[in-house]
């Protein structure tokens, strides 16, 4: 715990709801911990029809949660924005342009962005479609909070002069994620929503070696997935896994399927958060490849990286023990670099720097996971 507990503020895309976004997990898990750390936190999410009709969090009890309407309604929070040590606005924000300014133009701290999409987020800027985070505010916020790191830290400061760019991968919470005594059900098992540029993959990936192994079961979890997919026979579709069941669902399969969106895979060093409770529930992980992916978990010791079908069923066909061993692997790697806990040490170090003023290095920093 730090010596004095700091006023952190957070307005981010859903931290009530998980239906189709990685993004409340990711809070729930960082935010936790921050709480045990001793830190004092409000979150501000947009009352939306989308996530009330599904919404699975309604009290946390390490932060105060707080709806929004509008834009307009925020002005209430005007002298808690004023009064936090650092007000930190999430990538998808609904109005999120407008919000920035407003928390820029009020909060006498730290600003941050906090962006789990980084190379979505750019790739959108750059086509003048984004609607939550412009360029010229990337100058503008004390800190970038990437959850990619590698090059793209690099380019945050040199083409779009962050004053200080740092990597926030997105983590797990160890005491939730973890080996649950079960059997196992499904072969290889997919959990997340929806993606056009991820479905060809997903078809690659776990669909063909479905229809290659009619005798093997597999399954995909997440919701948004049209009816004009066609699942093979022996593939199970659950429409929506809410986060209390996920360490469940990863432990009833042989093999967890990770897959990555283009833009992300395309600048690597961008791992979703599935990948990391997937090894903290001890389930070994087939990852499609991207840079990277080889600094977070070694390929055939800690991970599977496939390109194609025939890497999944090559993978499906090792040993149990050989299995069990990467499986072990990725969990022992996980627990010891990537849970929330770390994740919020290295929050506290770089809002502690910004409020010190010496933060120096900007987009050359990448987080160390010591």
């Amino acid at each position: 715990m730090t010596k004095q507990p700091l006023r952190l503020i957070f307005l981010g895309l859903s931290l009530s709801s998980s239906w189709g976004n990685g993004h409340a997990t990711t809070y729930r898990a960082l935010l936790k911990a921050l709480h045990a750390r001793g830190h004092r936190i409000l979150f501000l999410e947009r009352e939306t029809p989308w996530y009330a009709a599904h919404r699975d969090l309604r009290q946390p009890g390490y932060c105060r949660l707080q709806l929004y309407d509008t834009i307009g309604s925020l002005r209430r929070y005007r002298q808690a924005i004023a009064g936090a040590d650092a007000v930190i606005v999430g990538s998808f924000v609904p109005h999120g342009i407008a919000i920035g300014d407003w928390v820029l133009a009020n909060a006498q701290g730290v600003t941050a962005f906090y962006d789990i999409d980084t190379p979505a987020t750019l790739a959108s800027i750059e086509r003048g479609t984004c609607k939550y985070l412009s360029a010229a505010q990337i100058r503008r916020y004390g800190l970038y909070l990437s959850f990619t790191s590698g090059p793209i830290l690099r380019l945050l400061k040199s083409r779009y002069r962050a004053r200080s760019a740092r990597a926030l991968y997105c983590s797990v919470d160890a005491d939730i994620y973890r080996p649950q005594r079960t059997h196992l059900r499904w072969d290889l098992g997919y959990l997340g929503t929806y993606s056009g540029d991820r479905q060809p993959v997903l078809e690659r990936l776990l669909l063909e070696p479905a229809r290659r192994m009619p005798r093997s079961r597999f399954v995909v979890a997440g919701a948004q997935y049209p009816s004009s997919v066609q699942w093979p026979g022996n593939v199970d579709h659950i429409a929506h896994l809410e986060p209390p069941h996920h360490a469940a669902f990863y432990s009833s399969l042989r093999w967890a399927l990770n897959l990555t969106r283009s833009d992300m895979m395309t600048a690597g060093y961008s791992p979703s958060v599935r990948l990391f409770e997937a090894a903290a529930s001890g389930a070994p992980i087939i990852s499609d490849r991207w840079p990277g992916l080889e600094e977070l978990l070694r390929p055939n010791d800690e991970i599977v990286a496939a390109a194609g079908t025939r890497d999944v069923l090559a993978a499906l066909a090792l040993p149990e023990m050989e299995r069990k061993r990467i499986a072990a692997g990725a969990r022992r790697r996980v627990l010891a670099q990537h849970t929330s806990h770390r994740r919020a040490l290295e929050l506290e170090r770089y809002l502690l720097d910004a409020i010190q003023g010496a933060s120096t290095d900007g987009g050359e920093a990448v987080a160390q996971h010591a």
